[in-house]
């Protein structure tokens, strides 16, 4: 399985060139301030609905300056294939 992760510092730059803070940005994504540190924390992931909200918000930013795909563990902890 493979696993979306967002790029902390990319987005921290992107949301200060866009002049927004953390619980700004988060309101125009319709999810709480903590859903959004989870996110860049990396303990959750973004949908791809999510993703394509913040892709919109953040333009000109692209997929890969935003997001990095790593491949993830099953529930038992082995690799996927």
């Amino acid at each position: 399985m493979y696993r979306v992760l967002v790029n902390p510092k990319a987005l921290w730059d992107a949301i200060a060139r866009h002049n927004m803070s953390q619980n700004e940005f988060a309101r125009r994504l319709d999810i709480t301030s903590g859903y959004m540190s989870q996110l860049v924390c990396g303990t959750r992931h973004p949908s791809p609905q999510l993703r394509r909200k913040m892709l919109e918000c953040l333009n000109p930013m692209t997929f890969d300056e935003l997001f990095s795909i790593v491949e993830g563990k099953n529930g038992d902890g082995t690799k996927t294939e």
